[in-house]
């Protein structure tokens, strides 16, 4: 995907050391043609000045069409590990001698390789091919290019650089770290199916009994039902349905640190606080761990949006929930991108605030209850924000929360709010390990 960002003008020509020494010494011979009247002065003058000008127009009108087709691999890097990078290079029209080239990277990612047009060997497409190894130290959104090249003219008294192409978009995702498994041992659903008895919605199966129709086996014959009834009553098809897990991902703005630590260039991805970077990494290690048991996943902001509807990397980002290995992939695409949210923000046209926890979540909430986990991932929560999201417990088997701030008992008001109301809650920070935290979820009182 390409992104149409340039580093500066698409196209530079100045003149290199020669060509000024070209205009100097023109400058000089003229002067001297004025002071002594020579005309053969004069001509030298105007000979050393017009092959600088004659150069840098050349290269301006006759530089050849250049294409430049970039490819990652794989496609989309999770955080810490390498990616190799492919350059196919090709070009139209005439090309006099040789191009030194430079791909130009964020400043995160470090310096980009160089090398030189056409390769030591070209294919019979008439393209060169490179390579390189990139490390992705940290999520993001980055932008892999432009390839900017270099040529001279065949006196090399004028340079020209050219921007070839617009750059090619990166998706780094975070890296999930392994959490324990006895966190969530004992649920109901844990082997991946369970069953659900929906009385009051009659358009699903239930394992609720009906009357007895011509041609149901005997087996399915409910007796303490047909005593009751005085006519025969089976059991109707009991249905398996996935498991369900809620992962609330706070991105209220002013739950987060503003700074961030980290000066980038204007136009570059820049990452957001370090506690807004582990709420990320422990949401991304709930995900996988959850799919790992074979929940399927959704993914809500504190105010009951879609929480991945607000990144820009999301592949899905209306899509309800997320389930299999390509359901993780796209829970982890989504968080590479996503950053906190303004207090006001714009949701599919129609503007609305952000400030705190919204009646919306906890229908959502409610209306997926019984089907599996619910874990809170927040940033600064006040105990009145935590009240509010306090009775979701009493709708699942279990619910988990773990609220990051700078500093440890910033919170402790919210936390001891939950945990009054039947969630498994800690406080963590930024110097938290992910699984310890995780781990501390089964402790009264966190262990760090």
């Amino acid at each position: 995907m390409a992104l149409p960002r340039w580093r500066g003008s698409p196209w530079q020509g100045k003149l290199t050391a020669a060509g000024w020494g070209f205009v100097g010494t023109g400058a000089a011979v003229l002067l001297a043609a004025q002071a002594m009247g020579r005309r053969d002065l004069l001509h030298l003058a105007v000979f050393l000045l017009l092959v600088p000008a004659a150069a840098w127009i050349s290269n301006r009108l006759f530089r050849p069409g250049l294409k430049v087709d970039r490819a990652s691999s794989p496609p989309v890097v999770e955080a810490g590990q390498r990616a190799e990078i492919h350059l196919t290079v090709r070009h139209s029209g005439v090309l006099v001698g040789r191009m030194s080239m430079a791909e130009l990277l964020p400043t995160a990612l470090g310096t980009g390789p160089e090398f030189g047009y056409p390769g030591r060997t070209v294919g019979a497409d008439g393209a060169s091919r490179y390579r390189y190894q990139l490390l992705c130290p940290r999520r993001g959104l980055y932008t892999l290019g432009p390839v900017e090249a270099r040529s001279t003219d065949v006196f090399g008294v004028a340079e020209q650089r050219t921007r070839i192409d617009a750059g090619t978009q990166l998706v780094v995702t975070p890296a999930p770290v392994p959490l324990a498994a006895s966190v969530l041992s004992g649920l109901r659903g844990i082997e991946g199916v369970i069953a659900t008895r929906m009385q009051a919605n009659p358009s699903e199966d239930d394992v609720m009994t009906r009357e007895y129709r011509h041609g149901d086996p005997m087996r399915r014959v409910h007796w303490a039902a047909t005593a009751r009834h005085g006519e025969l009553m089976v059991r109707q098809e009991e249905s398996a349905t996935s498991p369900e897990a809620t992962i609330i991902l706070d991105l209220r703005k002013d739950a987060f640190a503003a700074s961030t630590g980290h000066a980038v260039p204007a136009g570059e991805w820049a990452p957001a606080s370090d506690e807004f970077e582990w709420a990320i990494r422990a949401a991304v290690s709930v995900a996988a761990h959850l799919s790992d048991l074979d929940y399927t996943l959704r993914l809500l902001d504190v105010d009951g949006s879609l929480a991945l509807s607000h990144s820009s990397s999301a592949t899905e980002p209306d899509a309800p929930d997320y389930a299999g290995r390509p359901g993780l992939a796209a829970v982890a695409e989504g968080l590479a991108a996503i950053l906190p949210r303004a207090p006001e923000a714009v949701n599919h046209g129609q503007a609305h605030a952000t400030e705190g926890f919204g009646d919306l979540l906890l229908d959502r909430i409610e209306a997926h209850g019984q089907r599996g986990p619910i874990v809170a991932i927040l940033g600064r929560t006040s105990a009145d924000d935590a009240r509010v999201l306090a009775p979701a417990a009493a709708t699942t088997e279990r619910a988990l929360a773990v609220v990051v701030t700078e500093r440890a008992g910033t919170c402790r008001a919210a936390v001891q709010a939950l945990r009054s109301a039947g969630w498994l809650a800690v406080e963590a920070t930024p110097r938290t390990r992910v699984d310890a935290a995780w781990l501390a979820l089964t402790e009264e009182v966190a262990a760090w």
